[in-house]
């Protein structure tokens, strides 16, 4: 038998050796793998949490998954902490482990993270930076039921349940790509994040194709053309901060409601009245309108590089969070296109899972029409617009701020597609379409006929003014067609009134197997 002093010796040298393999781990790599990483401008994954966690007390799980391989945690770290006061479950790549790959213990984490966040009713922040699948253990973990794809699958079933948010600080490629893909918002580093399915060498090899791998997956590029990233940063900390202010916009889960916070007046400028010129030729942008409008700082842009006519963020109205889709006249005449379509869409979807109300701001002339749009598919997007809009249940506001015509108007959340309330300022010109396109389409004969240029000009211009006396606010107001007319400078205190009001209805899903929704 062994003395009791033999016992506590052997206790101690157990505990000694659980605080020695423990630290080694949470080390993560080498020291030339990690030191590699600092140089490239780029943090180590524990910096990364250490940041954006309220503190260091935060729970983690495997560790210690693969550490007598040199693999410590197998390259990703899943842990529980607060943000902001609010408990949230991080899957974090470490890339100065085999350069964040995965591995056939990663996907066992990883699921196991997400099943645990989703039962929780947590957001789950995904910090990505892998270089990908391993090859070499593909026969173990591609194939089956118990492989990588269980990642994917997750995320779908999660889907509207929780946020998922990931942030992208270095590679993506292959199926990995299809992480952020699948979440509710992705945020890439400027000159380190990439996303692809096939590498430039590989495009080479297969298609012979030559570019670049920021021509290829870059984070401009994907922030620009792609639009699968939805906010560009120039660096880890804008990344992290950006995660906290999109979380701070959202519930917890899809059954609480979106958080309240202090409110705080509009940024000082001109006002609402100023801003929006009467006549429809004359540009605003609708960016000055709406920090006018709501809490000043509070305006988050998502996808702002994106399909730019079309505004989509997150912001506050009296403390009270609110999704805004707005048109941006001041690029392409704000405009519908294939990609503001789905731009539209897929925001208003988001704030629909997690009980965000949207408001409307609406200066449109339409949906882009042409030979070019039309090849690009803009019915069948468009229409994707109007279904997310007509299957919405958060509450919905509507502001006619100057021109409003045809489909454009529908998609925008015009009367017919059934919002809480239709607000109409002074400036508002409903209609089916605008002066040139009516006078045009009713007299096109008479036009035609008129031989002498000025004599066509002047009957043009008359019939156009005509036309134009015919759009008038009151009009629509008198035949109830809105709920209210509202001077300018009075839309934020209405609008913080009525969201108020509407967020006490009860909320009616629509009930249904599958809705077939347009691509």
């Amino acid at each position: 038998m062994t003395s009791q002093a033999e016992d506590a010796q052997a206790t101690a040298t157990v505990h000694e050796r659980l605080a020695e393999v423990l630290a080694g781990a949470r080390l993560g790599g080498s020291e030339k793998s990690r030191q590699k990483i600092l140089e490239s401008g780029k943090l180590l994954v524990r910096d990364r949490l250490r940041l954006f966690f309220d503190d260091e007390d935060y729970v983690e799980d495997g560790l210690l998954a693969r550490y007598s391989e040199g693999l410590p945690g197998d390259a990703v770290v899943c842990a529980y902490g607060f943000v902001d006061g609010r408990k949230v479950c991080v899957i974090a790549n470490d890339y100065s482990v085999k350069a964040g790959t995965w591995g056939s213990r990663t996907f066992e984490k990883i699921t196991f993270a997400q099943e645990t966040a989703v039962a929780a009713g947590i957001p789950i922040v995904y910090l990505f930076d892998s270089a990908g699948a391993r090859i070499d253990e593909q026969f173990e973990s591609f194939a089956g039921r118990h492989a990588w794809g269980n990642i994917f699958y997750n995320q779908v079933q999660i889907s509207g349940r929780v946020p998922q948010v990931c942030a992208l600080f270095g590679p993506s490629p292959a199926g990995s790509a299809y992480v952020p893909a699948l979440c509710d918002m992705t945020i890439m580093v400027r000159g380190n994040a990439t996303a692809y399915l096939g590498s430039p060498r590989l495009a080479e090899m297969v298609t012979g194709e030559k570019v670049t791998l920021e021509e290829m997956g870059g984070a401009e590029m994907h922030s620009t053309i792609s639009g699968l990233s939805d906010v560009l940063v120039e660096d880890d900390l804008e990344a992290l901060n950006a995660i906290r202010v999109w979380l701070s916009f959202l519930p917890p889960n899809w059954e609480k409601p979106a958080p309240i916070a202090a409110a705080a007046a509009p940024r000082p400028g001109r006002a609402l009245s100023e801003i929006v010129p009467l006549r429809e030729a004359e540009v605003f942008d609708m960016e000055e309108f709406i920090e006018s409008l709501v809490d000043e700082g509070s305006y988050f842009p998502y996808k702002e590089l994106f399909a730019p006519e079309l505004i989509t963020g997150f912001a506050r109205i009296d403390g009270r969070p609110v999704g805004l889709v707005a048109n941006q006249p001041s690029h392409m005449g704000g405009s519908l296109f294939t990609n503001s379509s789905d731009k539209a869409a897929r925001f208003i979807w988001i704030c629909n899972a997690y009980n965000v109300p949207i408001i409307f701001l609406v200066d449109i002339a339409g949906f882009m029409i042409g030979s070019a749009v039309e090849r690009e598919g803009i019915i069948r997007h468009g229409a994707k617009m109007i279904f997310a809009v007509s299957e919405c249940r958060v509450p919905r506001i509507t502001v006619l701020v100057r021109k409003a015509y045809g489909g454009g108007y529908l998609a925008m959340s015009g009367a017919p597609m059934h919002p809480d309330a239709v607000i109409a300022l002074p400036t508002a010109r409903p209609a089916l379409m605008g002066s040139d396109a009516a006078v045009n389409g009713v007299y096109y004969n008479q036009i035609q006929a008129i031989e002498d240029p000025e004599e066509r000009a002047a009957f043009v211009k008359a019939k156009q003014a005509e036309y134009a006396e015919g759009i008038d606010v009151f009009k629509i107001a008198d035949a109830n067609a809105v709920e209210a007319v509202v001077p300018s400078d009075e839309l934020r205190s209405d609008l913080s009134r009525r969201l108020d009001l509407y967020s006490r209805r009860p909320k009616t899903p629509v009930v249904r197997r599958q809705a077939v929704t347009p691509v």
